[in-house]
C-alpha cells in the first residue's frame, strides 16, 4: 500500500495507472507476473483464466507494446508458428513503472514552474500599467 498526500494506492493501482491498463488487462498481466519464469500463449492464458480468445489476444498485445511481456516465435511440428510470452523480471517491471512515474513528476514539476511564473508575469504587468 502506498500513501501519496490524501490517498492511498496499491501496487496495482499504480500499474494500472502507469500502464493504463483495463481491469482485464491487469488480471492477465498478474497471471504473467505469477509465473514469471513460464511462458505462455493467449490461448493458454484464455483456458486458465476462462476468458474469451479475443479478449486476451487483446490484452497481450497490449502488454507486449508497452513492455511488459517478453515474446518468442515457438514453430510448430506441423509447420507454422505460435507466440509465447512470458512476464519482463519483477525489476524490469519495476524500472519501467518508475520511468513513467518519472514522466509525470516532471509534467507536475513543470505544471508548477508554469503557475509561478504566470504570477510573476501578472505582477510584472499590474506593476508597468503602475508605472506606465
Amino acid at each position: 500500500m502506498l500513501d501519496f498526500a490524501c490517498k492511498e494506492f496499491e501496487l496495482d493501482d499504480v500499474f494500472k495507472c502507469a500502464l493504463n491498463l483495463t481491469r482485464s488487462e491487469l488480471k492477465i498481466m498478474n497471471k504473467f507476473l505469477e509465473n514469471d519464469d513460464t511462458w505462455f500463449t493467449s490461448d493458454d492464458i484464455a483456458v486458465t483464466m476462462g476468458l474469451d480468445l479475443s479478449t486476451v489476444q487483446k490484452a497481450v498485445k497490449k502488454l507486449y507494446t508497452s513492455d511488459v511481456l517478453n515474446r518468442s516465435q515457438k514453430n510448430l511440428d506441423n509447420g507454422g508458428y505460435v507466440y509465447i510470452y512470458k512476464a519482463r523480471s519483477r525489476e524490469e517491471m519495476k524500472k519501467l513503472v518508475l520511468s513513467i512515474v518519472h514522466i509525470w513528476v516532471n509534467r507536475v514539476e513543470n505544471e508548477f514552474d508554469n503557475w509561478i511564473n504566470e504570477k510573476q508575469n501578472y505582477i510584472y504587468a499590474a506593476e508597468k500599467v503602475k508605472s506606465g
